[in-house]
């Protein structure tokens, strides 16, 4: 089997896992996102954002593979890149889909021992993290502002939350729905996470909510910690549990 020389990554968390794994010579293109490494951000191309890639400068780059995510990414985009080079589109909701996405690319790249040892390491970090909740917090993790908007029940960000041994009080809702400061009121959950991406949440937004949840516990979190799922959860392990 041949490796590829020449890859193009679409996914800012994707990106950093391909730095991880060694492969510097053959990533020749990035998202304006892909803000990990610094050292890939000043100097790699970058082909427009991850909603606004431009194909024909993707193209340009006469990539061997393109390495996509089916949330990030827009469907039609990828389908016209897809026409002219190989594209690995991952599909991430839960740590099995992380780790087999790891494995995967490891296996694309010749690189597969390094993403074992990168999932065994990750694994490793949430060893003793609990198998089940023992918290009976409910949890609302906030990605947006005007409209209101959370994490539901078939994200990444669910099955962290989850991880953490809380429970997500939209985890029978599907992606990010939009609620209201009614909604918020009644619900009246125990712990509020307010996201640094993609909105950038600030203290002064921790007063609004408090406002509104008298009783709850409210945060500023790094929202890379709970949403990126590629090298830099190796790093996530540990952020995660300081937030118990």
């Amino acid at each position: 089997m041949s490796w590829p020389n020449r890859i193009v990554s679409l996914v800012p968390s994707q990106t950093e896992l391909l730095y991880d794994l060694g492969l510097d010579r053959e990533v020749v293109g990035i998202t304006k996102f892909c803000i990990h490494p610094q050292q890939w951000y000043r100097t790699k191309t970058r082909v427009g954002g991850t909603k606004t890639v431009d194909v024909e400068r993707v193209l340009s780059l006469r990539p061997d593979w393109v390495i996509a995510n089916k949330e990030e990414n827009v469907r039609e985009q990828v389908e016209a890149i897809s026409r002219h080079c190989s594209v690995y589109v991952s599909d991430i909701k839960t740590l099995e889909d992380a780790y087999k996405m790891m494995m995967d690319i490891g296996k694309i790249a010749g690189k597969v021992d390094r993403a074992l040892d990168l999932v065994d390491r990750i694994k490793g970090g949430f060893e003793d993290y609990p198998s089940v909740s023992y918290s009976a917090e409910r949890v609302l993790y906030v990605i947006w502002r005007q409209p209101w908007m959370a994490a539901g029940g078939d994200t990444f960000i669910h099955s962290l939350i989850s991880k953490c041994g809380w429970h997500n009080i939209l985890a029978d809702q599907v992606r990010y729905p939009e609620f209201t400061v009614e909604q918020l009121k009644q619900w009246n959950p125990d712990r509020i996470l307010l996201s640094s991406e993609p909105y950038p949440f600030k203290d002064r937004h921790v007063e609004e909510f408090r406002r509104q949840c008298l009783g709850a516990r409210i945060q500023l979190v790094d929202g890379e910690m709970f949403s990126w799922y590629g090298s830099r959860l190796l790093k996530s392990t540990e952020v995660l549990r300081s937030y118990w």
